[in-house]
């Protein structure tokens, strides 16, 4: 009798055990994420046009997981810098960021976290148009590539290699 007392006291133990490695194994990996859609369709943030000018602009090409879309740096009426996503399609994950990086391109995932990069913070969604500020500190002639990473698990989902556009506008 004692040992099937010790036999279900163990089991008391070792069912919250698995349980909560669950929940943490779920939170850290995300797993829904890989089947999970987060539209975005931000609006243009000018209202003149004309004071718009393309500073760079490049194709995303697919890292670790398929990406594409076009990536843009326009200077706006106001002065202050804007990254746009156009037409942008990748996966979802955990903890996705949008990052500069100091590279021409970055075609794998070390290419990014041996570089220094500026953090603009995490992805508004996995499809569709959207915006990031630039900061007037960040130095287009040092970071050269954009790179949607993620931090969690140092993977380069994809990247687009910026190149100056000429004195074009919007």
């Amino acid at each position: 009798m004692n040992t099937q007392y010790s036999h279900s006291k163990k089991w008391r133990v070792v069912i919250p055990v698995i349980i909560i490695a669950l929940v943490v194994a779920w939170y850290w990996f995300r797993p829904e994420r890989l089947v999970t859609t987060r539209r975005v369709d931000e609006a243009f943030p000018v209202i003149n046009d004309s004071a718009t000018q393309i500073l760079e602009s490049g194709t995303f090409h697919s890292g670790t997981h398929p990406t594409e879309g076009t990536a843009t740096i326009y200077r706006i009426e106001n002065g202050s810098r804007v990254l746009r996503f156009t037409n942008f399609k990748t996966s979802d994950g955990p903890d996705v960021h949008i990052y500069m990086v100091v590279a021409e391109d970055a075609t794998d995932n070390a290419s990014v976290q041996h570089a220094a990069f500026v953090d603009l913070g995490l992805i508004k969604g996995n499809i569709g148009d959207q915006n990031y500020t630039l900061g007037s500190d960040l130095d287009l002639a040092k970071y050269h590539t954009v790179s949607v990473c993620c931090k969690r698990f140092s993977k380069n989902f994809g990247a687009a290699p910026l190149m100056p556009a000429a004195q074009s506008t919007r």
